[in-house]
């Protein structure tokens, strides 16, 4: 998060494109005998094969439950939405079709919409790799489609994160409050940028106290709940500073906490429901593969100016969390831009072997320190050297991911 707001423009899917969506229509309109069935019901996503053959795929999915429903390919990494078929009507049913690569894949329906969905399982494309065919301008607008798909997930997982995190906390269950986050965090640190093209929403969200004093703005959202979560002592680290964190400070009230978390709440729903109007459509399909691939370099960016120096969650020390999010970010925004980079010739593809090197070398370092699902150490537990070589890791991919806009328009 930066004291600044930016225009959209980011992430999507994580890894290498290994599937590109080919067309979602009705099911009239593609009777295919050898296609795939599914059967999404309140429990279950029931795929009719757990494998299929490399090239044009299929699924035509039937919505068996009472609410509406939406059906996933993910990648291998089990967050990389590779095509989604979304909005099946209770009773109706919907076509996904996919140009589909080798490689092992999971399945996942939605009911409702909203959430971690059910049924996730493993399914296996087996053959030789398809070539991609099709104009520039429709492989663009399929990232961009990706890129929307990605953004819906990942604030669909966000909400009912938030609504358990706010829970904990209004209740003053401050245990479960603070294990859950950094954990609800990570969604939002995917796709932050989304936030921070709507005004006002993003400072409500996630502004830390000093952006939020210097900008005469009330301090809310995350960082004002992490503040009472992790009461600061004397000897915090901003101890030192003009006004120290913990002068005059006095821990929120219950009446204070609710008021806290339920605004908290009402702005990541105002974050949802934008991500499901036509407006959000609109902002996508405006920006076009720039707004994908300067994304790339944002959330980057977020790290370096925020993440790296330990300043974004001063009091809990899980910046590191925020930090790995904003990578896979990052990462996914460039996997949908990869392969029109190297369409560019010879320099494109060095480009992109420098990136795919650069954020190798980063995962790699950053592991050392834990997982987004496993957790990480406290951000003051890294050692100078150990900060220092994030830091250099981190430029040493900036160089080349700042090129990637200007190659995949020229």
């Amino acid at each position: 998060m930066t004291t600044s707001l930016r225009l959209l423009g980011i992430l999507a899917a994580t890894g290498t494109a290994a599937l590109v969506l080919s067309g979602c229509v009705a099911k009239s309109d593609a009777e295919d005998a050898s296609a795939l069935t599914v059967s999404s019901t309140d429990s279950s996503c029931e795929v009719s094969d757990a494998s299929t053959a490399s090239g044009t795929v299929t699924f035509e999915v039937v919505n068996d439950t009472d609410q509406v429903t939406e059906f996933y390919l993910l990648a291998e990494d089990g967050l990389r939405i590779v095509g989604e078929v979304e909005n099946i009507a209770p009773a109706a049913s919907r076509t996904l079709t996919v140009v589909a690569q080798p490689g092992e894949y999971y399945t996942l329906c939605k009911p409702g919409m909203i959430g971690e969905g059910v049924g996730r399982s493993a399914f296996t494309v087996t053959g030789e790799t398809v070539a991609i065919e099709g104009e520039d301008a429709e492989q663009k607008q399929q990232a961009v489609d990706l890129y929307a798909a990605f953004v819906k997930d990942q604030v669909g997982r966000l909400l009912p994160s938030v609504e358990e995190f706010v829970a904990a906390y209004e209740s003053g269950d401050d245990e479960t409050a603070r294990e859950l986050f950094p954990q609800t965090r990570a969604y939002y640190e995917r796709i932050e940028p989304v936030a921070e093209s709507l005004g006002d929403l993003d400072p409500r969200i996630d502004y830390r106290e000093v952006d939020a004093v210097a900008e005469g703005l009330d301090w809310t959202g995350f960082h004002r709940i992490e503040k009472d979560l992790w009461i600061p002592a004397e000897d915090a680290l901003n101890a030192d500073a003009v006004t120290p964190a913990w002068q005059d400070w006095a821990p929120s009230t219950v009446a204070e906490r609710a008021d806290y978390g339920d605004m908290l709440l009402a702005d990541v729903q105002e974050l949802y429901d934008y991500v499901h109007s036509s407006d959000f459509v609109d902002a996508l399909d405006a920006q076009g593969i720039a707004g994908i691939s300067n994304g790339a370099i944002a959330l980057l960016d977020e790290v370096a100016t925020g993440k790296i120096t330990g300043e974004e969650d001063w009091w809990s020390g899980t910046d590191l969390w925020d930090f790995a999010a904003n990578v896979e970010g990052s990462k996914m925004a460039f996997s949908l831009v990869r392969d029109l980079a190297i369409a560019q010739g010879e320099d494109g593809a060095a480009m992109v072997e420098q990136i795919d090197a650069g954020y190798a070398d980063l995962e790699s370092v950053l592991a050392e320190q834990g997982s987004l699902s496993e957790g990480f150490v406290s951000y003051d537990e890294l050692t100078d050297d150990d900060k220092r070589e994030l830091t250099d890791l981190i430029n040493a991919l900036a160089e080349p991911l700042s090129q990637l806009t200007g190659t995949v328009l020229s």
